[in-house]
This record gives structure tokens, sequence and C-alpha cells, in this order.
């Protein structure tokens, strides 16, 4: 019986409305909502980024459908008018808790100098109202909300403690808590919407106008209106508004906005450029290749927007823990209060040390810690051209230990050249070089293979008149054939002749595979060139190629060593002693040669059981199902490859090598971040509640102590934003 393969799951991210607030009652709630939709197998909501981020089967349900459950739970949904100007209202609502935070610290410190003073009752119980409104006004909508959904969580609790201590004559205990707790939330809500507008930022540098060549006069046309196959002109110091090919003109781009190169790349007709760079001189004429919405730049975005929705390991283990570390607070407190009652103390001092408990014992600093940290590493990569495609990529970085590269356009420049085309001695004498290179360019002009790409350029440098080739066909890693001039051409390595060919009698062959040997060992690329007519089949020449290795290649093998990767692996379809040379220059522990697509995935699979975390390193196309079996997959190049995109993990948008260090060094720098993070949160926790059991601490110690440490995780994060390494 033949097994059907199932299709591969899609994913989407539907922008929803953001609310305040650190309750996640309502998010949990419509996770729960869409994972009861036939068809859907994961999900993640968060009002906080405003994402609702869903993996479904395509064949079950759809992204219509989905939207409409949305819809279903009273939550709306931003079309792309209200996703534009989202960033406006955010900043209006940070705004606004910056207020009500002022608000709160007014009334509070009107208050406490108010009874100081021995001033006016409605003085210092106004000023303590205003304090208890503006400062528990969002954490009041939070818990009501919590408690819609038959839940608990943070807000609840703050809210609690602050009304007990007004309870019990200590209002401004209660009104520094909720001042501490209400700057703690708007922290958070700037360090979110810093990492976002990070990534935002870049959106400011396209400009909304393109000069377009309409009968050659320049017209000035919105962005969302220029077509594929315009032509639009930048001048130097002008943005480039799309993506698109250099029709005419030369000059430099300054490219670090989007793939975080920090050296002008020159562009001649031919290069590809993209939206959002500078154009530092000439002028250029540029043909758009993609609309604004399909552009490099908004592609970056979007994904960043998806990845900043998918919420890490470490957070989905918080997100699980809070609800019933919450429960278990509140039950701590209440055995606080019965105990000692029950024991004949005193109600007023066993119920301040109750809510003294419930504040320290509280997991603020502890739900921020992760979030704090994981979204501004990713805002902080794509500023440097580095995509993660969501936040548990972020950690896997960290446990990198060893590390696979493809060879051909990864470790080397990939632009191989022709540099041997030779005709066999004893062949038809009617064959010369050029007659061999245009029979090769004729068969390789229907590949794209970078063998073929330097075939076919050679046969151009030379002016030669290269004939039509029919019926094109590849053997993956082993050669290609097509029909050329009433005969069928064969262009292949020793393992298409041993194969493809095996049943044929193929005159000239050792002396072919010889002149390989021969050439592989000098460290150049080679295939044997025959011709099949009529049957037979006779060894017409061979072609030789080289590629050089990348400037920084080697530093880069340095670094992820100093990092502490372990082992270092070249997987490549080249022959070995080609591979061995590269491998050697560049400092590589391990070849493996002559590999099929299917065979560096077996290859990855098999490291991957010796050193469990491994990075697969290629151009995101030859190399996708290799990246996709990795512990993580990094692609370079992802500026112009839509494979790279839906591929890896993580995308190099440019094709720096030196960012790949960079990824485990900011994964390793993320995992310590996070580590100083929760030792403070649990530390603080741990220190004031041991405190409070064995001698009792003051209320506005123990706000200090919890608010202070949900504080300093918000900043300790946010220090990410600024990674350089």
């Amino acid at each position: 019986m033949a097994v059907t393969e199932s299709p591969p799951l899609s994913t989407c991210t539907v922008p929803i409305e953001r609310r305040g607030g650190r309750g996640k009652a309502g998010a949990r709630a419509l996770e729960r909502h869409l994972e009861s939709v036939s068809g859907v197998h994961d999900v993640d909501v968060s009002f906080r980024t405003g994402s609702a981020r869903v993996t479904y089967d395509g064949a079950v349900t759809s992204e219509a459908t989905i939207r409409d459950a949305v819809r279903d739970r009273d939550v709306s949904i931003q079309d792309d008018e209200e996703t534009a100007t989202d960033d406006v209202s955010t900043r209006s609502d940070l705004r606004r808790e910056a207020t009500f935070v002022g608000l709160t610290l007014l009334g509070m410190v009107t208050g406490l100098v108010s009874g100081w003073l021995d001033g006016p009752a409605l003085l210092t119980w106004t000023g303590y109202g205003v304090a208890y409104a503006f400062g528990g006004w969002y954490g009041l909508k939070g818990a009501i909300e919590t408690l819609r959904h038959r839940a608990v969580d943070i807000d609840l609790l703050m809210i609690v403690a602050a009304l007990g201590a007004l309870s019990i004559g200590a209002p401004f205990e209660g009104a520094m808590l909720l001042f501490l707790f209400s700057l703690s939330n708007t922290l958070q809500h700037y360090a979110i919407g810093r990492s976002r507008r990070a990534i935002k930022s870049l959106v400011e540098m396209r400009p909304d106008e393109a000069q377009v060549l309409r009968d050659g006069e320049e017209v000035t046309v919105p962005i969302d209106d220029v077509a594929v196959g315009d032509v639009f002109v930048v001048r130097p110091g002008d943005n480039i508004p799309l993506d698109g090919v250099v029709a005419a003109g030369e000059g430099t781009v300054d490219q670090a906005s989007l793939t975080g190169e920090s050296v002008p790349v020159p562009k001649e007709p031919g290069d590809e450029v993209f939206g959002g760079t500078i154009n530092e001189s000439g002028s250029l004429e540029i043909e758009v290749t993609r609309q604004a919405h399909e552009s490099a730049i908004s592609r970056l975005i979007h994904m960043v927007e998806r990845a900043q929705s998918e919420k890490a390991p470490t957070q989905r283990l918080i997100d699980r823990l809070e609800q019933p570390y919450v429960l278990g607070v509140f039950a701590l407190t209440i055995a606080a209060i019965a105990l000692p009652l029950a024991l004949g103390s005193e109600f007023d001092s066993t119920f301040y040390r109750a809510m003294t408990l419930m504040v320290a014992a509280s997991p603020c600093a502890v739900i921020i810690s992760t979030p704090a940290a994981v979204l501004s590493a990713i805002a902080s990569g794509g500023k440097q051209g580095v995509l993660f495609k969501g936040g548990e990529h972020v950690e896997t970085a960290a446990n990198i230990d060893a590390v696979a590269f493809d060879k051909t356009g990864t470790l080397t420049r990939g632009d191989t050249q022709l540099t041997d085309v030779s005709v066999r001695e004893t062949a038809d004498e009617t064959v010369t070089d050029d007659g061999l290179l245009s029979l090769a360019a004729a068969v390789q002009a229907r590949s794209e293979h970078h063998l073929a790409r330097a075939t076919v350029a050679a046969a151009e440098e030379r002016s030669l008149d290269v004939p039509d080739a029919q019926r094109f066909q590849s053997a993956a890693g082993k050669g290609v054939r097509a029909d050329v001039e009433d005969a069928t051409i064969h262009i292949g390595n020793r393992s298409y002749f041993a194969t493809v060919l095996e049943d044929a009698a193929i005159d000239g062959i050792d002396a072919g595979l010889d002149r390989l040997q021969s050439l592989e060992a000098e460290g150049k690329t080679s295939v044997v060139v025959a011709r099949e007519d009529h049957g037979d089949v006779t060894v017409l020449g061979w072609l030789a190629f080289t590629d050089t290795v990348r400037p920084g290649a080697a530093e880069m093998v340095a670094d992820l060593r100093s990092l502490g990767v372990e082992h270092v692996v070249m997987l490549t379809g080249d022959n070995e002693r080609v591979a061995e040379r590269i491998a050697d220059e560049v400092g590589i522990d391990e070849v493996q040669a002559e590999l099929l697509p299917e065979e560096k995935v077996a290859t990855i699979e098999e490291l991957v059981e010796r050193h469990e975390n491994v990075a697969m390193v290629g151009d995101g196309v030859n190399d996708a199902p290799a990246l996709a079996t990795a512990t993580l997959g990094i692609a370079m190049g992802g500026a112009g490859t839509d494979v790279a995109l839906e591929t890896a993990d993580v995308v190099l948008m440019g094709d720096d090598l030196s960012k790949i260090p960079y990824v485990l060094g900011l994964g390793r720098k993320t995992r310590r971040t996070l580590t100083v993070n929760l030792a403070i949160a649990f530390g603080a926790i741990a220190l004031m509640v041991g405190t409070i059991l064995l001698r009792g601490i003051p209320l506005p110690l123990a706000v200090v102590g919890h608010e202070g440490s949900t504080v300093l995780v918000s900043l300790n994060g946010l220090r990410l934003l600024g990674f350089r390494e």
C-alpha cells in the first residue's frame, strides 16, 4: 500500500487589538477557543504584542475561518491601515500609562506629606484616593477580565494586597505598592514597544513615492501604485523605495539597515537592490521586481512580528505555572491569616504580615524576566540583519555545540569560474575547445547550478554561438544531459557516469576519469563532457572550475570555537579533494564530500545524535532539507531568497559570515541574561518570604523588593538591544 505524506502545516499571524495590563486570562481563553477549531494544531496569543499566531492544517481549515473564530470572542482584528498607525496608538497608550504613574506618585506623596504634617484629613485621603484610583486602574481592569474567565493572576494579587493594606490602616504602603506596580507595568510596555519600534523604524526609511520613468520622463508615483517591471530613478543620497534590479548606472548602496553590512556595496547593471536602503553615490535606474508589500523590508518586519508572538520555551513554562503559582500565593496568604489567628495572635499584626507575604511572593519579576530579554534579542538581531523566526530559536542558539556548513555560496563566494576547457586528444577531431564549451553551455543554460552558471558565463565571454538544447534532464548531485544538434550531451562527475550511464560502453571514460583525478588534485571541481549518438557514448573532454573562500571565513570559524563550539563540519556535493583544500584553508574539523541532498540530511541526523545541538548553515535553497533537519537552521542571503525565509529558523539578510558567531553569541548572551533575571526574581522572592516567616519585615520593604526586582529584570533585558558582539 502506498503511504501518503501529510501536507505541511501552515502558519498565520492575525493582528489583534492590544490590551494593557499583565493579565493573561483573556489570551488563554482565546487560545483555548482557537484550539477547539478543527484543524488547528498550535496557538500563541498575546494581547500585549497584539498578535495571535496559529499553526493549522490547510486541508481542514483556513485563515479566514481562524479570523472568524477570533471575532467570535469579541476580539477586534486590525486591518492594514490600523496596523500602519499601530505605533501611534501604542505611544499614546504609553503616554497615558506614564501619566497615570505620575498622578499615582503625586497622590501618594500628597497623602504622605499631609499625614506627616497633620494636615486636613480630606487632603490626606484625597491624595491617597488619587493614588489608589490611578495606580490601580489598569490592574483592576485586568483583574476583572481575569475573573470573567474564572481565573486569577498577578493583577488580582496586587489589587487585593493594596486593599488589604488600606483596610489595616496602612494606606501609604498600599499606594506605594500600586505606584511601583504601575511603574513596572509601564516599563514592560516600553520594553516591548522599544523592541517593536527598532524594527518598525525600517519602514520610515522607505520613501512613500518613487520617481518612475514614463515615456522618457520622470513621474512621481506613490509606491503602492508602482508595478513590477516599472523603472524608477534614484540619485546620490536618495532612499531606494522598492526592491529591484539595476537596469542602468553604477554606484554604491548602503544596505546596513537591511543586511547589517557596514560597508556600502557596489552596484552595477544586473545587481539586486532592496527598498529601504540608501543610494550613496551614482545615479541608478532600477527595474522593480517586487511590489511594496512584498519587499524584503516588509517581509522582514512581518517575520519579526511573527517571531515576537512566538513564545520561547522558558516563557511557555512560566505562563503555564502562573495560574497555579498565584493560587498557591492566595492559599499561603490565607494560611498565614488563619493559623496565627487560631493560635490566638492579634488580627491587625497577623493580617499585616499576611499582606506583606502576599506582596513578597507575587511573581511579577518572574513573569516579565523572559519576554523582556527575548524580545529585545529579536529586535537587536533585526537591526543587524539577523532574523530569528521565534523566541524558541534565540534560546536554541545558546546551546549549539556543533556547526555544519554548506561549501558553495556559504564558505566560498559561490562565483565559480571556469578555468580549464580541454578536448580529449583521441576524440572527434572536429571538436575544438570552443566547440566543447559551446555544447556544454547549451546544456547548462537550462540549469541553475553554480557550475552551469560559470559555464554559460565563460561561453558569453568568448562570444560563442550556443545552440539550443531540448529534453533537458538533471540527476541531483551528479550531472545533466540534453539533446543538442541531433545528439545527447552528458555532463557529469564520476557518480553520473557510474550510475546514470552504468550500462553504456563509454569510449574514453578511463582517460576522462584520470584527468578528473589530476584536476581535483589541484583543488579544482571538474566534470566530463560526453556525446551519445545512436547509443554510442564518447568522451569529448572535460571542464574544470575553481571557487574562492569568502574573506573572513577562517576568522569566523575561530570565533565559533571561542564561543565554545566543539565541532565544525563541511557538507558538500563537491569532490573530496576540493572540499579538503577549502577545509584546510578555513580550519574545518571534518569534511563530508560528494553528498546528495538526502545524504546531507542523513549526515545532519548523525551529527545530532553525536552532539545533540547542531546548527546547519546553507543558502536556503539546495540545503533546505538539511536546514529543516538541524537543531537550528541558518540561511544566508535571505534578502532575496524566499525559500530561506520559509525553511530556516534564522535568516541572515546579508552574506556576512561574521553574523554566524553573532547569532550564537546573542543566544548565549540572552541565556545569561535569562539566568540572571530568573535568579534576581526568584532570589528576591525567596529572601523576602524567608525573612517574613522567620523575623518579619515592613510592608514598604516588601513592596520595594518585589516591584524593584521587576523593574530591574525589565531594564536588564533591555540591555540586549545594544548587543554588538
